[in-house]
């Protein structure tokens, strides 16, 4: 029989959101474990066609973690201007539907920054190599959990058995740790894919995010460093397979004139991929000695971008709590884990109903609700105390 491997806090999956709490907990006097399938690949010269807005808040986590460090700056690009346009509004429209946010008018140095998953998911396993409080067990996948009034018991493919007081389920949308813990999941098809892609750009971005809403979908660049911008196209699976089909040249163009060459002429310099669109809200992100963050306790429409950041606060809050447990020296103590449950909820519900209200908002044929839409967009254009509020929470 074999002695399982003791821990406080077991995670199970290092992407961006497991391994930010990881580093989170480095002072925290609890011993750690991460389950990984492997380490992340070396960033190179090109340019990933994965790109992250990341929010003040979450890069001020990122900061006190000290992955933001080791991020090379100059593959990192400020986005200072978010123009939103209705549906058939171009720049140079004059009855133009529009909202517009500045950091200017928030008070901030940034709406947020743009910078590489590979880079950043890099910078923070670089962090995680220096804790001493951590133990990496890579490449290793779990195959049994077992909780019990104690602890919780993962069982690795391998026949390694790790015990833990918590275990933490940072493993993605298709989340093993989730299901084991029976925490049910019925994931809402948003029937779109979301394409992303690369592209030089003739003019200069100026460090303005656009999005244009469409009856069949929404259109979103960001700015890069350079004059280079990162695509995000919601689009129908239809649509998509069109879209990926495409050759450089063509679908160049056909993004230039759906951005209605707001950027000039664009080139293409990462080839598209996609992947699927849905929305996930779980009754409980908990469950005895089992806590959910990131992907695997929520998943929402990328068209507010708030997705990996919503990720991010999750691993601040769990991580602010096991920080300050005070008197409380079990990790996995029932009436904790209910107390980031609660804190959780109302920002992760916040954000799925934004998202999932404004995506079936402006995808819709009805000329009449057209019209409606459009003129709210110009309406709240027009109170800045609106726009602040609305801008507010994603800043966090």
């Amino acid at each position: 029989m074999k002695i399982p491997t003791q821990c406080d806090v077991a995670i199970v999956g290092a992407g961006l959101v497991g391994a930010s709490l990881a580093a989170a907990l480095k002072h925290s006097g609890l011993s750690l474990a991460i389950v990984e399938a492997g380490a992340p690949p070396a960033p190179d010269d090109g340019w990933d066609r994965r790109i992250y807005a990341i929010s003040p808040g979450s890069r001020q986590l990122l900061s006190e973690v000290g992955a933001w460090q080791r991020l090379d700056q100059r593959r990192i690009a400020a986005i200072e201007e978010m123009r939103v346009f209705g549906e058939n509004s171009s720049i140079d429209s004059a009855k133009e539907a529009k909202l517009e946010f500045t950091a200017y008018q928030m008070g901030v140095a940034e709406l947020a920054c743009t910078l590489e998953s590979r880079a950043l998911q890099h910078a923070l396993w670089d962090v995680l190599q220096d804790q001493d409080n951590l133990e990496l067990l890579y490449p290793a996948r779990c195959k049994t959990l077992t909780v019990a009034e104690d602890a919780a018991e993962l069982t690795l493919e391998d026949g390694r058995i790790l015990s833990a007081k918590l275990v933490v389920g940072a493993d993605g949308r298709n989340s093993w740790v989730r299901n084991q813990a029976g925490l049910a999941a019925s994931p809402l098809d948003y029937r779109q894919m979301g394409v992303v892609a690369n592209f030089s750009c003739e003019l200069p971005h100026r460090g303005i995010a656009h999005q244009w809403f469409q009856k069949d979908g929404i259109l979103a660049l960001l700015p890069l460093p350079g004059n280079r911008v990162s695509m995000v196209w919601s689009a129908s699976p239809e649509k998509s397979d069109i879209l990926l089909a495409m050759q450089d040249e063509q679908l160049s163009e056909e993004v230039g004139i759906a951005a209605h060459h707001t950027l000039g002429k664009l080139r293409l310099i990462t080839r598209p991929a996609a992947f699927p669109l849905r929305m996930m809200t779980l009754p409980k992100i908990i469950a005895p000695r089992v806590a959910l963050i990131g992907d695997a306790a929520h998943n929402m429409h990328p068209l507010a971008g708030q997705g990996v950041n919503t990720g991010f606060r999750d691993a601040r809050e769990l991580s602010r709590l096991l920080n300050s447990r005070g008197a409380c020296t079990d990790p996995g103590d029932i009436q904790l884990l209910r107390r980031y449950e609660r804190k959780r909820k109302e920002d992760i519900y916040t954000m799925q109903a934004t998202t999932y209200g404004l995506k079936h908002l402006f995808c819709n044929d009805d000329p009449l609700l057209r019209t409606l839409r459009n003129a709210g967009l110009n309406a709240t254009n027009r109170i800045a105390p609106l726009k602040k509020l609305l801008m507010q929470h994603a800043l966090d």
